[in-house]
């Protein structure tokens, strides 16, 4: 698989800042479908840097395979801050490595309202610096660009995390 040049160099900087700090990270993706974990999974010597990467698509998935609560999906809905902070925690606990990385979103063309348009995006962080929430809104973009834009994000706030984690 090609992997777009920016998401590319990005995630040779996660690979190798990780791997420099002994650290290892896990992805949980909804709308991006995997795209996080391939690009890093591009990067030689990920291996040492990458324990799971969770693909869950569909709500089951984010309850069964990340412990994401029903409560949290039906009260928030599955794109929203809330459960990509469930996401996150569930992938980190269910990993063991030392942060993750969590996105859903909507990528279209269709499945947007009014109050969650198509384009928006909510990541979360989790690590021992806790979990951090933030949403995106990526507007007048096709389905590939959101997903492309979502992995930009997502290895950004990964290069981020591991920043804010001390060497052991």
């Amino acid at each position: 698989m090609i992997i777009e040049p920016t998401c590319q160099k990005l995630a040779e900087v996660v690979v190798t800042l990780a791997a420099s700090k002994g650290l290892t990270a896990a992805t949980a993706e909804s709308c991006t479908g995997g795209l996080i974990s391939a690009a890093l999974t591009s990067v030689p010597g990920s291996s040492a840097v990458l324990t799971y990467g969770f693909v869950t698509y569909a709500n089951e998935a984010k309850e069964d395979l990340l412990g994401v609560a029903p409560g949290v999906i039906a009260a928030h809905g599955a794109v929203s801050q809330h459960v990509a902070k469930a996401m996150a925690s569930g992938a980190l606990a269910r990993s063991g490595a030392d942060l993750s990385v969590a996105v859903t979103g909507v990528a279209g063309p269709g499945g947007g309202t009014e109050q969650k348009p198509v384009g928006l995006v909510c990541f979360a962080l989790a690590g021992p610096f806790g979990v951090r929430a933030e949403q995106r809104l990526f507007p007048d973009t096709s389905r590939d660009l959101v997903r492309l834009l979502t992995t930009r994000n997502a290895l950004r706030l990964l290069k981020r995390g591991i920043a804010l984690i001390q060497s052991p």
